[in-house]
């Protein structure tokens, strides 16, 4: 994402690529304006041809919306803004949808300015933007999983398994090589060669899948790293533990992922943790929240761990007491942990009774 223009109230930016979308999506919501450049049809060039209407011709022009919602999907291209017109040449005050994907400009405007939380994920935004998308390739002798990382998320793209299903001793060296040399292949295939590949898994079937993903040409950016269990859970291993930092350690999802996990460690454990409002607001009263973990949609709700206090307020709050705001997205397995604990989380300094 690129800034083109700073404003006291607001700022003008660049979308450069798919994962600037998902911080879009958490900037621009109800309250605010957003303009860009749309269409709209001008209904003085339809004329009568034969007796039938002949469709009136969509004319450019600059566009800024009063929102009213948002849709977008993660790991798509294609934001959806809804809203009413408040400036424009023509239909202030009708329906409209800005459709933003990469390469377009647009301007966005808050009621008394950017809040913080706007302000931290922009400037991540800024940091973050260029880094290509990875690949995560969980190798078994029976099953290949492929997995795409953003910026904000992973998803399952592809799964390879032998021929009749489930993992089976009977299989013979010939067959399993075959399996293996056939998915390397269709992975060449399904990965560019700008996203780097982490190839990871519990045996040595990887080292002959990365042979045959080398042999395939190009120059790709890999690695190769042991997990200590195969599937799913392999690739949240590599994310959590860290053994692939060398080539996805600034990935914002990395981050949010080993944040959450520690803080389920620590409540296994019944360590410095803390969850459910009443608990968190003692901790940032007592100055002990290290690292405040919350879903980047709640931090911008009405809703706090009381009545008397919203999220965005209590983050403020852990701010001014030196402490860290992560903002985590759902999209991915610690993500969904972490819906499963209200959606937020905090890592303390010492242990808060």
């Amino acid at each position: 994402m690129q800034r083109l223009k700073r404003m006291d109230d607001g700022v003008r930016l660049r979308i450069q690529h798919e994962d600037d979308l998902w911080t879009l999506s958490k900037l621009v919501h109800g309250g605010c304006n957003v303009g860009m450049l749309g269409f709209r049809r001008d209904q003085t060039t339809g004329t009568q041809e034969g007796g039938r209407a002949k469709a009136a011709d969509r004319k450019p022009m600059w566009i800024v919306l009063e929102v009213e919602h948002t849709e977008f999907q993660q790991f798509s291209d294609n934001l959806r803004i809804h809203g009413i017109i408040s400036e424009a040449e023509k239909d202030k005050g009708s329906h409209h949808t800005h459709s933003v994907s990469p390469g377009d400009d647009l301007e966005i405007t808050w009621a008394g300015g950017m809040s913080s939380e706007d302000k931290a994920l922009l400037s991540e935004a800024y940091a973050d933007s260029g880094r290509a998308r990875a690949g995560i390739i969980v190798v078994e002798g029976d099953e290949v999983l492929l997995f795409e990382v953003a910026q904000h998320g992973m998803r399952s793209i592809s799964q390879f398994t032998m021929r009749g299903g489930g993992k089976r001793e009977a299989h013979s060296t010939e067959v399993r090589n075959s399996f293996i040399r056939k998915a390397a292949e269709q992975t060449a295939l399904i990965f560019d060669e700008s996203k780097p590949l982490v190839i990871c898994g519990p045996g040595m079937a990887r080292e002959q899948f990365e042979s045959v993903l080398r042999g395939s040409g190009g120059s790709r950016q890999t690695l190769n790293v042991a997990t200590s269990i195969g599937g799913r859970a392999a690739a949240n291993e590599v994310l959590r533990e860290g053994v692939a930092d060398a080539l996805l350690g600034e990935y914002a999802v990395v981050r949010q992922v080993k944040a959450i996990e520690d803080a389920m460690a620590r409540i296994s454990t019944k360590g410095d943790v803390a969850y459910g409002g009443e608990m968190m607001l003692k901790a940032a009263e007592q100055g002990a929240v290290a690292t405040l973990v919350i879903e980047a949609d709640l931090l911008r709700s009405d809703n706090g761990p009381s009545s008397e206090i919203s999220w965005s307020d209590f983050a403020r709050k852990v701010k001014t007491r030196a402490g860290e705001v992560v903002q985590a997205s759902r999209d991915h397995d610690a993500g969904e942990q972490l819906m499963g604990m209200g959606g937020a989380i905090a890592l303390l300094r010492w242990a808060v009774e």
